[in-house]
């Protein structure tokens, strides 16, 4: 008799699973001997990097199901809903729906203010030093890991295309609010299990002002309030939906940021463990949402950073 939590005809559908978060979870979760279905849209250059993960998982024992098509589109969603259907027959149930998309838009909502004299411009004047070596003194050691210097480093470069209403509606239905088209389609059809969980990924930059991230930010404010209405209104249904809010991760979707290395290195400053946040982390978090001794967390947000968020110290 297995001791494993999850059903034989069980299933997680990871939307956005073929990197970062998503892959880490469809891992750790098929481990468990939970079947997998990933949906993600990749180039076919990308491919030769993913194949060899997916073959990972199907080489576990468990049944693998990829999609390599648009989630956002809703005709899309719904022909892959009703292929997935057929396929998980009239025993196959969703026991895990985890929203993993990270297509968001990074402009600033406004103008980069004219430069001024900089911290580093009176330290060069201080030494006696041109500005410029300094600069690329401070540049190498930081790559190198020196994370304290990144005040005096070269600052990062921002787009001067400034984020429209188009660009932010349209990054917070793909990383915010599609995840409610997906929840309800799927409840339509009776394919959830009758203890499923609706789980999806946030982070500090709800609460924080990042320079580039205002419309991810909205996204992410809009999955917040998502998932609390489908805590709140689908508890009858046995949905329990819960969102994990991920310390800095260097992921594929944190290196789109302009200045993410700054990002990281703040992050290894503040995290008392001083390093960062890894998708395996984070993975076993949402493996832990997703046992049955976890059915009495709904509507929540889970931190998962190892205490960044909440140190205020620095070394």
């Amino acid at each position: 008799m297995s001791n494993e939590p999850f059903g034989p005809n069980e299933w997680a559908l990871i939307l956005g699973g073929s990197s970062g978060f998503g892959l880490a979870t469809a891992h750790k979760l098929s481990e468990h001997g939970l079947n997998i279905c990933i949906v993600h849209r990749d180039r076919r250059g990308a491919m030769s990097r993913i194949e060899p993960e997916f073959n990972r998982i199907r080489d576990r024992g468990v049944s693998l199901a990829t999609y390599n098509k648009d989630a956002l589109d809703k005709e899309v969603r719904s022909e892959i809903v009703k292929e997935f259907t057929d396929l998980l027959g009239e025993d196959g149930r969703i026991r895990v729906l985890l929203h993993s998309i990270a297509f968001g838009n990074l402009k600033l909502i406004g103008p980069e203010p004219p430069a001024r004299a900089t911290v580093r411009a009176r330290l060069a004047e201080e030494l006696g030093v041109e500005e410029a070596r300094l600069t690329e003194v401070a540049d190498r050691l930081f790559e190198q890991g020196c994370d304290g210097l990144q005040g005096i480093t070269t600052a990062p470069e921002y787009s001067s295309d400034l984020l429209d209403e188009e660009d932010m509606a349209r990054t917070v239905h793909s990383m915010g609010t599609s995840l409610l088209g997906w929840t309800q389609e799927i409840l339509e059809r009776g394919l959830f299990t009758a203890d499923a969980r609706v789980l999806g990924l946030t982070s500090e930059g709800n609460s924080v002002a990042w320079k580039g991230y205002a419309a991810v930010a909205a996204a992410k404010a809009a999955l917040e309030s998502v998932s609390r209405s489908i805590a709140a209104e689908m508890a009858s249904s046995g949905i329990r939906s819960n969102l994990v809010q991920a310390g800095v991760t260097d992921t594929p979707a944190l290196r789109m940021i302009p200045g993410s290395f700054h990002l990281k290195a703040q992050a290894r400053v503040r995290n008392p463990f001083h390093r960062l946040t890894t998708p395996s982390d984070v993975a076993n978090v949402i493996y832990l949402l997703s046992l049955p001794e976890a059915a009495w967390i709904n509507g929540e947000i889970i931190r998962v950073d190892g205490g960044e968020r909440i140190s205020g110290a620095s070394e």
